[in-house]
């Protein structure tokens, strides 16, 4: 399956199933920069699954195969995933989930547990040296989040500004946060839109980030984010019906 374009938001919003229940549990939301193996990771740690025979389906809401996440080192934005698709866990070794079922008793491994697992992710990573314990990979991620800093440094709380994103119309907002959010990598700049394109109200996982009304509020990267005088459009209709 060839490459694909992230055109969308930086994130995207999943259905979780697993290979000991087809049934979706609750919707768990994604950067879409975070790269196939360290998605794994993420999920072995509330699964107790396997690094080593882990397989990611992706099914789209009428439950026909969208694709199958093979590539350890891709992005998962470079697959073509949209918001309400389902990410099916296949594992073998898959214990009890973490993930919200009144007839699933929870399971999740302390940070001490993991650390002592010989066959986890981690231990996986670190052994072969991938992901965050690929030096050549460390290189280009303190690379790109010291160019980030070095962008959002020139940004300015309250600033009118444009957010340009790949195959979308540029939208004008102002700009309302500047820095680190928690769980995410990198720099970030919050962003009221003049009209209801966002995501929320300016908080994320239940931390106030900036105020803003319901569905105005959205988090980017500063490389989609120019600063300017851009004025405010007039959006009301002035014609009497």
């Amino acid at each position: 399956m060839g490459d694909y374009k992230v055109v969308t938001s930086d994130f995207v919003n999943l259905q979780i199933s697993t290979s000991k229940n087809d049934i979706s549990f609750a919707e768990k939301r994604f950067p879409k920069d975070i790269t196939i193996v360290d998605l794994k990771a993420k999920l072995e740690l509330v699964t107790g699954g396997n690094c080593q025979t882990m397989k990611l389906e992706v099914y789209d809401k009428n439950n026909k195969l969208v694709c199958k996440l093979e590539d350890n080192d891709k992005q998962l934005g470079s697959y073509p995933i949209d918001s309400g698709m389902r990410l099916h866990i296949i594992d073998q070794f898959l214990l009890k989930n973490e993930f919200d079922s009144k007839d699933v008793e929870k399971f999740e491994l302390s940070s001490e547990e993991y650390a002592k697992k010989s066959d986890s992710v981690r231990a996986f990573l670190m052994k072969n040296k991938l992901g965050q314990y690929n030096e050549e990979y460390q290189k280009k991620k303190e690379k790109s989040e010291s160019e980030e800093k070095t962008l959002a440094d020139k940004m300015v709380i309250n600033s009118r500004c444009k957010v340009i994103i790949q195959n979308t119309s540029a939208r004008l907002g102002t700009i309302k946060y500047i820095g680190k959010v928690d769980d995410l990598q990198g720099y970030w700049i919050g962003v009221q839109y003049d009209e209801p394109l966002g995501k929320h109200n300016g908080s994320l996982k239940g931390k106030q980030y900036f105020e803003c009304p319901d569905k105005y509020g959205a988090f980017l990267k500063p490389q989609v984010v120019t600063m300017g005088d851009f004025p405010e459009e007039d959006y009301e209709l002035n014609e009497e019906i």
